[in-house]
């Protein structure tokens, strides 16, 4: 089973923003204070239980305890902010993203699993 760390620093994240040069990385924004984010969370833990890419780097941002590192997120990638929302980056450009009850296991199958 796949793990998922969360960033709290932007050290972290632009590491994580660097990595994924050598390996995809997929950022899940997930609000503590939001039913659809809890449910997206869901979505997300479920994929990791199941049979996740092995070769991406799982990541989370607390949107709100964290941020400044999801508008840093956001800046980064040139990709406006939702919570919850889910970004795939290969090449530290991102290559997917979704967001709200767009964020299933079945979306996370068919775009980090066919990586």
């Amino acid at each position: 089973m796949a793990t998922m760390t969360k960033m709290t620093t932007r050290d972290q994240l632009h590491s994580a923003l660097e990595s994924s040069a050598n390996q995809a990385l997929l950022i899940f924004k997930h609000s503590t204070r939001c039913p659809i984010s809890a449910a997206a969370y869901d979505q997300v833990l479920a994929y990791l239980k199941g049979q996740p890419n092995e070769d991406t780097d799982y990541k989370l941002i607390d949107v709100i305890a964290d941020r400044d590192i999801s508008n840093e997120a956001s800046q980064a990638l040139e990709i406006r902010h939702e919570s919850p929302q889910v970004i795939l980056v290969r090449d530290g450009k991102p290559v997917w993203h979704t967001s709200h009850s767009q964020i299933t296991v079945k979306s996370l199958e068919g775009n980090v699993g066919s990586l």
